[in-house]
Parts: structure tokens; sequence; C-alpha cells
């Protein structure tokens, strides 16, 4: 008798890492899911302001899921604090894996399409949101979506 009682208590050690183990691996899949990956990164803001620019993205195949964003920066430049900011005009998501920061453009502050004019814009939001697919810039003057994604050069492009 003592040895079936052992082998009742192996198996049920066997039984309780295996109910362990599937938990642990249903808790991580629902962790990487993109709506929780975004939750964890970006702060997204629910208040959804309407502009026209929405259903250009969403015919577009994309879904906003986040407001207006004020990204605060603060440097300290010889001792002295100087502060600035960044703004994100939406947060994006397509097909449920990708999401981008979504920038309008500003009259007085056009995006040049050059390789330095993207750098020097752009840059700060790669730095700061890493894991973003990229930007997506919606030209508000002729209703056009430019979708912008990060990439490194290997150095050949001369």
């Amino acid at each position: 008798m003592g040895v079936a009682s052992s082998d009742k208590a192996v198996v049920a050690l066997m039984g309780l890492a295996a109910a362990i183990f599937i938990i642990y691996r249903i808790y991580i899949w629902l962790q990487s899911s993109p709506r929780s990956f975004i939750r964890d990164r970006v702060p997204l803001n629910k208040v959804i302001q309407p502009h026209p620019s929405i259903g250009l993205l969403e015919d577009a195949g994309y879904e906003v899921v986040g407001g207006k964003l004020k990204i605060p920066l603060a440097f300290q430049v010889d001792g002295a604090p100087m502060y600035s900011r960044l703004f994100i005009d939406y947060v994006a998501v397509r097909d449920e894996e990708r999401f981008y920061l979504v920038i309008l453009s500003r009259p007085r502050k056009e995006l040049e399409f050059t390789g330095s004019g993207l750098r020097d814009t752009l840059l700060p939001y790669l730095l700061i949101y890493p894991d973003c697919s990229g930007v997506l810039y919606v030209d508000t003057v002729n209703s056009r979506l430019h979708v912008i994604e990060f990439g490194k050069d290997d150095g050949e492009s001369g």
C-alpha cells in the first residue's frame, strides 16, 4: 500500500508541475499580445480627438488606439536645466502585430523627405520607443499617408 500512495504523490506532483507550466505559458502569451505590449511600452491616451486623418489611417488598414501624447524632456546644460517636449498625435496598430506613432503635418514644421531630414526629425521617436514599427506621417494638406519604417544602414549605401 505504501508504494501505491507514493505513486499517487509522484503523479500529483507531475500534474501540479504541468498545471503551473501551462498557467505560466498562458500568462506569457497574454503578455506578448500587441495590446498588452503597447500598454507596457507606450502610455496610451484613451481620449482620441476626431480628425479627418483618422479616416485616412483606417482606410489604409490601421486602427487608432491612442490619442495625443506629450513627452516631456529635460536636459542639464552646464548645470542649468532646460526643458522641451515631443508630441505624438496618435498611436495606431496594424494587423494586431505592429504599432506605429502617428504624426500629423504642421504648416510651420514640414517634414523634409531626405535621409538627414528624416533622421533629425524622427530619431528621437525611435530612441524613446525603439519597439515601434515606425512612424505614420500624415500630410494633412494633401490627405496623404507616408509609412516610415526604421532600419539601420549596413554601410553599403555610399
